[in-house]
């Protein structure tokens, strides 16, 4: 059930511009994301899917434009002000170390302590917390080491782990590219469970199928525009793969390139 759209966006950039050197990246790009809405970024390769979340994210300075989070404009240049902000990102390598549980993994670099030793009962008990509260039964132990875990159940403790730290913002990378069907439903049910629990996501996805049984709202990159953000309910599968390909599907999209025909050479 897609929730309606109520106050303002959590998110909200206008006109937000990136270069590196002479590549123009990001032109003028206008996003919205709001609370309880899975929101599914998609475009082709190289269109600036992954520039556009490393700036929301703090590890780019946008060069211009309006970044308003909770209806405020902030000025986001460090991972770490992204994360006080309540953003999180959970990047395609997931960032989990083998080696530890997922206790420890969910915990990396951001240990509780008691004195001089890591609080590990408070730790396993927010773990424990936080996955019951997204309804996840696919463990069998939190002090299982990550190396055993399936692609499905490593996504999962990435998941858990951005939600852990009060987020409000969580920003999926292709979470489902290296996974097999089951594995898929599992995760795209944790991330519609996210926004069920009031969160708002951004869903980056070459994937239409799991774009349309997810999101709520479709933004459409082209070369660096956003050709379109849209209802998922308002736009068929073909219209979302032309926005992505042509950067425009009928009306809907950027404007058309002036016609040159009858000009003179």
């Amino acid at each position: 059930m897609t929730p309606p759209d109520s106050g303002q966006p959590l998110l909200s950039l206008s006109k937000v511009n990136k270069s590196f050197g002479a590549v123009h990246v990001l032109r003028n790009v206008d996003l919205e994301v709001r609370l309880g809405r899975v929101t599914a970024m998609v475009g082709d390769n190289g269109a600036g899917k992954s520039t556009l979340i490393k700036a929301i994210a703090g590890i780019h300075a946008f060069d211009s434009g309006t970044y308003l989070y909770e209806g405020e404009s902030v000025t986001v240049t460090d991972p770490k002000q992204a994360n006080a902000l309540g953003i999180e990102v959970v990047y395609q390598d997931l960032a989990l170390c083998d080696n530890l549980d997922v206790v420890h993994n969910m915990f990396l670099g951001r240990e509780l302590k008691k004195g001089v030793v890591l609080d590990e009962a408070e730790m396993e008990q927010r773990a424990v917390t936080t996955l019951a509260g997204l309804s996840v039964r696919t463990l069998k132990s939190v002090r299982q080491n990550v190396a055993s875990l399936s692609g499905g159940q490593r996504q999962t403790v990435a998941i858990a782990r951005a939600v852990l730290w009060n987020s409000k913002l969580v920003i999926l990378d292709e979470p489902t590219a290296a996974l097999g069907v089951a594995q898929t439903e599992q995760v795209l049910k944790l991330v519609r469970r996210l926004a069920d629990n009031g969160l708002a996501v951004i869903l980056i996805s070459h994937n239409m199928n799991d774009v349309f049984e997810v999101a709520d709202d479709i933004a459409c990159l082209y070369l660096g525009q956003m050709a379109a953000q849209v209802h998922r309910s308002d736009v068929t599968h073909g219209q979302v793969v032309e926005l992505i390909t042509a950067g425009r599907s009928g009306d809907l999209g950027l404007p058309r390139e002036p016609s040159t025909a009858g000009a003179v050479a």
